[in-house]
């Protein structure tokens, strides 16, 4: 195309006006277009495609399934604390249900909202054709007192939402935030003394902030005042005065160790007295 360049009157040159952008405008949006047409046309036939292969993969499973592919037996081990009743209630399987149509994933989640539940491995086999569950149950680590309500706590530091009656003396933990922080207190103290977790009673989580531990017996064993920051420091401590001084060994109620430089102890007997070590 040719363009031609005019003078007006007061001798100023008129140039005309260019087409070119408009032109790369209107070609990009038809681009565009093409390119949504296309696209939107390539997830249709998609979801069409998906869909006859998920009818053809129905088919084929009802098939098998009549050919003698049915469910003839549960197996379930490591079953202590749970119920049958609560497991048949969310696995909802039956002998002559199709096999290959069981999702073992899915009744995988579905028993592991069990209460007394930790995991489940679901394993499928054929010719028996048997569905294999194998549960692995919470443990008890302690019982959690809050507002003279008791909740078992399990060994992950959860609450097990079920009934619970002590069969044994479970270690008694006391007071707001105590389910959430008891791993890290015990988990701890176990690093440092391994013989000491199970002279453990009680742990109270005093105003979300510290522990005090008694040992040995909740009426009348030693009660430990952990501080509120590095209570690790602290338990060496007494551990150094139990083995310089058998501190433990002493008849005492409480060790204080709430203080870097100063442990306060008080006696057993009546006229009960502090003294500095």
């Amino acid at each position: 195309m040719t363009t031609e360049v005019a003078e007006n009157n007061s001798g100023k040159i008129i140039r005309p006006k260019k087409e070119w952008p408009e032109r790369l405008r209107a070609t990009l949006a038809v681009l565009f277009f093409i390119a949504l047409v296309a696209s939107l046309i390539v997830i249709l036939k998609n979801d069409l495609v998906n869909k006859k292969i998920e009818e053809t993969k129905s088919l084929v499973i009802d098939y098998i399934g009549a050919q003698g592919f049915t469910l003839d037996d549960v197996i379930i081990t490591g079953r202590n604390r749970t119920t049958l009743d609560e497991i048949n209630k969310v696995a909802n399987l039956k002998r002559g249900d199709n096999i290959l149509k069981i999702n073992v994933n899915e009744l995988k989640r579905n028993l592991e909202t069990l209460p007394w539940v930790r995991m489940v491995r679901v394993k499928r086999s054929f010719l028996p054709n048997i569905i294999r569950i194998d549960i692995e149950e919470k443990n008890v680590l302690a019982i959690w007192q809050l507002n003279e309500r008791f909740y078992p706590i399990d060994t992950d530091g959860y609450i097990i939402e079920a009934d619970y009656r002590a069969s044994k003396p479970m270690l008694l933990i006391v007071g707001a935030g105590a389910a959430d922080n008891i791993l890290t207190l015990l988990e701890t103290i176990k690093e440092l003394s391994p013989d000491f977790i199970a002279r453990i009673k009680v742990a109270n989580y005093i105003s979300k902030r510290r522990w005090n531990i008694i040992l040995d017996d909740i009426a009348n064993g030693i009660t430990i005042k952990l501080p509120e920051e590095n209570f690790a420091a602290a338990w060496k401590k007494l551990l150094k005065l139990d083995a310089e001084k058998g501190i433990l060994k002493r008849k005492l109620t409480i060790i204080d160790l709430r203080l870097d430089d100063k442990v306060t102890v008080k006696l057993k007997k009546k006229q009960s007295k502090a003294e500095s070590s």
